[in-house]
């Protein structure tokens, strides 16, 4: 097995893209050979300010790292560090059909946010599908949210074998059903540009007053509650043990537990999980050297599957 999956420096990671693509992806990297890359070709779809852009790709080195990703065991790198990509999602965009493009949900959605329309946004899967078909990985983790990509990339792969002879493997979606779509304080997919997201590494009281903003109802303080709909608990779940887990729905059951409670309790699970993963997080701070050292890796690593791929893609379409 080869699975690859990459994550965008467009903000500050939340517990949604943790549980949602981190978490599996390092789980991943115990079962076969794992490539993980900060897309930040894609995140130029949606950060204009150069300065952000790289504060915030350090940002997902360093979370990454921090929460569990091993450079011996994973090759992990920024997707600039390997320029061929581009060349490759440009022989893939000869057998992409516009029709499949203008299915996409992602691009719809984001038009329909006000987005404004470019190339870029619309040609996305594209450059998923290179990034994907480059290193011939067999499975792909993604939230729920993003299976249509995987699927995109699917066909891409199949109509560009159909037609120039064998050169891709055909990836698989591997997702965790379970926490695929993580809700945020306001109960939708938890979201940056929603904003309605928790930072895995926030400043403790600006986390505890954001968990204190997740919506409830209206009910009160006596009253019975509905764990099974109730967006604190469903977070709690991430955190919490099966025993942590039916003591909060036997208190929401019973009434006279407050919504105020059960945040509080929340909160205390969300930070002393990622307790560790902030001690981490410091040490990197303190060894920037060493981080840009594993991306320069990784680069190397994922070059040399890569440049075998696109070596066949070319010779495939008569470029060589």
């Amino acid at each position: 097995m080869r699975a690859l999956s990459g994550i965008q420096p467009s903000g500050k990671l939340h517990i949604g893209n943790y549980f949602g693509m981190m978490l599996p992806a390092i789980e991943l990297q115990n079962q076969g050979e794992a490539f993980y890359f900060i897309a930040n070709y894609h995140a130029l779809t949606s950060v204009s300010d150069p300065n952000k852009l790289r504060e915030d790709t350090l940002d997902v080195a360093l979370t990454f790292l921090a929460c569990g990703l091993d450079p011996e065991k994973a090759v992990f790198y920024r997707q600039s560090d390997i320029p061929e990509i581009n060349e490759l999602a440009w022989i893939l965009s000869i057998v992409t059909p516009m029709g499949l493009l203008e299915r996409c949900h992602s691009y719809k959605d984001k038009i329909a946010k006000g987005i404004p329309a470019n190339h870029a946004l619309f040609a996305y899967p594209v450059l998923m599908a290179a990034d994907i078909l480059s290193v011939q990985s067999t499975t792909v983790p993604v939230g729920k949210d993003q299976k249509q990509h995987v699927e995109v990339t699917r066909d891409i792969a199949i109509k560009f074998n159909n037609q120039f002879g064998k050169v891709f493997t055909i990836p698989e979606a591997a997702i965790r059903s379970e926490v695929a779509i993580v809700p945020g304080i306001d109960g939708q997919k938890m979201s940056k540009s929603y904003d309605n997201h928790i930072e895995i590494f926030g400043a403790k009281k600006a986390t505890k007053k954001r968990i204190m903003k997740i919506v409830t109802d209206c009910a009160e303080l006596e009253d019975v509650k509905n764990p099974d709909t109730c967006n604190v608990v469903a977070l709690y779940k991430l955190f919490a043990s099966d025993t942590d887990i039916a003591t909060m729905e036997e208190h929401y059951k019973a009434g006279g537990y407050g919504y105020g409670t059960a945040k509080k309790v929340l909160f205390e699970a969300m930070w002393e999980y990622f307790a560790p993963f902030r001690e981490k997080r410091e040490e990197l701070e303190n060894n920037l050297d060493y981080v840009e050292s594993v991306l320069q890796d990784g680069a190397t690593r994922a070059r040399t599957e890569l440049t075998k791929t696109l070596d066949a893609a070319r010779k495939a379409v008569g470029l060589c």
